[in-house]
């Protein structure tokens, strides 16, 4: 009789985190005594692995063993650690070597059948594991595929409790390993296209517009409108993720179980679309990632805003100012990434249709109900809906690989400006900066600041009409935003035509 310690991984949010799994089988009664885990799991996870030792054919120890979690302070839930804790059982009892176990990792939920089920969060906990210098892993093989994305990590994938019971017993779970370099992976085209809106001139501009400065953006239209055709298409006119971004995304959709559930693609912007039924803990997140985790990156696109509870719509202002969010629950807090551009749309009023019947009073109030997250947004813009001569005269638009285009050098040209400063995008910019250090045209913010002394502006929109100017400014090739790209800027916050003195039409 021995004891044994091998390696596990947990996640806590998206962040991987190494844990010990400890085995000792002594002389005594036979029982399973387990500690480290949550006072459930412990009766849960005792049952599994038994029964996955006597469908294996495996022996179970007829003594008394006792098995170890740590640390303890880590909150350890979920169903990862089984396979590490079959493994130090058998090395405990004798039934395989356990020299160089310590060089290991081992991830899978046990089913009954003594199966290697697989387990969400492989990409965050081999990363974790190849950071503390222990690069091989065995994993579940249905998670070969994620891990394969993981550089300088040797997995071997296993299918069942036996399988890994026989090549550690013979020695053969070196041979069995093999490196994953990150595989290169080339985002497949899109189904969808920006030609396929047909007019709305002004809503593509804006549309371009907030993709090529990372601005939120309001579409409001009556039923019918194509607001969420264009909303759709805002993800394939956005920038490639780099390595880095593909990293974090993918990382955060392998905590969440959605890795390859065709939700996200690597290197390409996710696009994300909760219904306004969605509780707060699918929003924001709770164990697992929430959708304004999921959009990460990319875009969050809420139809039918302004029927979203107000908790929220409320909530929403947080992440889009810090760029995460917080979930506190007793005695956890899990910090989960949240740095996405949102796009809103409403019709103006509760009955949605052209010919409106809705009071002035329900117009109003429904409006109001997006007043909170509205001050966050800089680009608002109206979308029609086209009558059959409009569908039929209308020829299709630009397709979205010529915007992007402009897009992808437009945001070049913000980068090589924004070179040494902790930015990424123009809506990243502090008014501060855009005053003193990147400055405009002479005589180009006098609309601005009348606007400004006059209440029409606060020092919010003032800011976000700036940076808007200097994305148009990006887009049209200049080096400093003018009268004209502040007049164009101007409107696009108030959503209407700009009128003959740069301010928007009433």
């Amino acid at each position: 009789m021995a004891d044994a310690r091998v390696h596990a991984a947990i996640v806590i949010g998206v962040t991987g985190h190494l844990i010990q799994v400890e085995a000792d089988v002594t002389d005594g009664l036979p029982a399973l005594l387990l500690a480290g885990l949550p006072e459930r799991g412990t009766w849960e996870t005792r049952d599994r692995v038994r029964a996955a030792f006597l469908n294996s054919g495996l022996a179970w120890p007829e003594s008394r063993a006792t098995v170890n979690v740590l640390p303890a302070e880590l909150p350890k839930g979920g169903t990862a650690a089984d396979l590490a804790i079959a493994v130090a059982l058998l090395a405990a009892a004798g039934a395989i070597p356990d020299s160089g176990l310590g060089r290991w990792v081992f991830l899978g939920e046990l089913g009954l059948d003594g199966a290697v089920r697989p387990v969400q969060g492989v990409l965050p906990m081999i990363h974790a594991a190849v950071a503390a210098g222990i690069p091989r892993a065995v994993i579940p093989a249905a998670n070969a595929g994620e891990a394969s994305q993981i550089p300088g990590a040797m997995v071997v994938p296993v299918r069942d409790l036996a399988q890994l019971a026989g090549w550690l017993r013979n020695g053969e779970l070196e041979e069995r390993g093999r490196s994953s370099p990150l595989v290169g992976r080339c985002s497949p085209a899109s189904p969808v296209d920006l030609a396929d809106v047909i007019g709305n001139a002004a809503a593509r501009r804006a549309l371009e517009v907030a993709a090529a400065g990372g601005h939120h953006l309001f579409l409001q239209g009556p039923s019918g409108s194509p607001a969420t055709m264009l909303a759709e298409r805002l993800p394939t006119i956005l920038p490639p993720l780099n390595d880095e971004a593909s990293r974090e995304v993918s990382e955060i959709y392998s905590a969440a179980g959605d890795l390859y559930a065709d939700r996200f693609v690597p290197g390409r912007p996710p696009l994300v679309s909760p219904h306004h039924t969605s509780t707060q803990a699918a929003i924001f997140g709770a164990r697992r990632p929430g959708a304004v985790s999921l959009a990460h990156r990319g875009v969050l696109y809420l139809d039918d805003a302004a029927e979203f509870p107000a908790v929220i719509l409320h909530g929403l202002r947080r992440p889009l100012e810090a760029g995460e969010v917080v979930v506190a629950r007793g005695d956890w807090t899990i910090r989960y990434p949240a740095r996405f551009t949102l796009v809103l749309a409403s019709p103006p009023c509760p009955c949605g249709a052209v010919a409106c019947v809705c009071t002035p009073l329900a117009r109003r109030r429904h409006l109001a109900r997006l007043a909170g997250l509205l001050d966050r947004v800089e680009i608002r813009t109206r979308v029609v809906r086209l009558n059959r001569p409009g569908l039929l005269g209308d020829s299709p638009g630009e397709s979205s690989a010529a915007v992007a285009e402009r897009v992808a050098a437009a945001r070049e040209r913000a980068s090589a400006r924004l070179t040494g400063t902790p930015w990424r995008t123009n809506a990243e910019v502090p008014l501060l900066e855009l005053r003193t250090v990147f400055r405009t045209v002479a005589g180009a913010l006098d609309p601005l600041d009348r606007a400004l002394n006059t209440g029409a502006l606060t020092v919010r929109s003032y800011a976000q009409v700036l940076r808007v100017a200097w994305t148009i400014a990006d887009l049209g090739a200049t080096d400093t935003p003018g009268r004209d790209e502040i007049q164009e800027a101007l409107a696009l916050w108030k959503g209407e035509s700009p009128g003959p003195d740069g301010l928007p039409a009433r």
